[in-house]
Parts: C-alpha cells; structure tokens; sequence
C-alpha cells in the first residue's frame, strides 16, 4: 500500500453496505471494516449487534488524494446513506448502525461541518441531517469474514436487496468516479 494515503472514517449502517461502495471508486486504495466509538476494547461482532457496547459499525478508507478528495468521500457518503434516521438505516436499526464521521484531525472535521451545513442550507434531505461528527477513536477491525463482504457474498438476499441499489445509485450518479476494471 503507498505511504502517502489519506486515512477517513465513516459509519453510514451496515458496514457491508459502505464498505461495497467506497470500493469500487478510484483513488481508494484499501478499506477496512470494523468498529469505533464505543466502551469497550477489542468487541466482537456478537457484542457490538446488542448496541450495548457503544461502537458503530464502521469503515477506515485508506485514499489518495491526489485521485478523490475527502469532500468528494462525503458528498459519496451522504448520496448513498440516509444521514437523516438516528440510529437506522432501513431494517438495521441500533446505535450500531449510526451516522456518524469519525475526523482524524482539524481539517476534516471543518470540511464534514461545512458540508453538513451545505446540505442543510440547501434542503438536500427532507429531514434535519443526524450524522454526528466527532473525533477518530480507536479502530477495531472486524472478524475476516466481514471484509469485502459484498464481492464474496453478492448473491445473498440481503447484498441483492440492500447493497445493489445503492451501487446502482452508485453508478448512475458518480460513474466519473468509479474505478475501471
């Protein structure tokens, strides 16, 4: 991997879902799927579906760039997840499964308030935006088996269901930005 990427962390449901879009954009290098935000250390996929334990399911996108910026991540971010359900997103439901961008320094964090506040400005949701903004916390990766979920479980009700609009969506609104394969 080059030493020279960017780090951004967002929680937007099920981390199948975010992690199945952010792939398949150039200028993503890797992404990680995992847990933060929440009490305890070291949680597992069993503890973190109670919501007890206070993490999102999350995703680290490792990018470069000089390819897609970070505003360019969250315009993506708020295009293909409800920001406006607190605690939900369509039948996932939970403080696990929030909206939330976890900043990793000054910078980010004004450029995600300054996007927010541009969205709401502009009536883009129906709704008030939800999505917290608070800083990187420590990073749990999940299991194996969580980890480019999608590419290896695609016929599966829930990635045909759930996954394949938003990466329809994907598609229609930001092919100038998806990776050619």
């Amino acid at each position: 991997m080059k030493n020279n990427l960017q780090v951004a962390t967002f929680a937007g449901g099920c981390f199948w879902c975010t992690e199945a879009v952010f792939l398949r954009l150039e200028g993503v290098e890797k992404i990680i799927s995992g847990y933060t935000g929440g009490q305890i250390k070291n949680p597992a996929y069993r503890e973190i579906c109670t919501g007890r334990t206070g993490h999102a399911e999350a995703i680290q996108i490792f990018y470069d760039e000089n390819k897609i910026s970070y505003k360019e991540l969250l315009e993506i971010f708020f295009a293909t997840h409800d920001p406006t359900t607190l605690n939900r997103q369509g039948n996932d439901v939970g403080t696990q499964y929030r909206s939330s961008i976890f900043y990793n320094d000054e910078i980010q964090k004004g450029v995600a308030e300054s996007f927010i506040d541009y969205l709401e400005k502009e009536h883009v949701f129906d709704n008030p935006i939800v999505t917290e903004v608070v800083p990187s916390e420590v990073f749990y990766n999940a299991e194996d088996y969580h980890q480019n979920y999608y590419h290896q479980n695609s016929e599966q009700a829930y990635c045909q269901f759930v996954i394949n609009p938003k990466l329809k969506k994907l598609k229609a609104s930001y092919s100038n930005k998806l990776k050619t394969i």
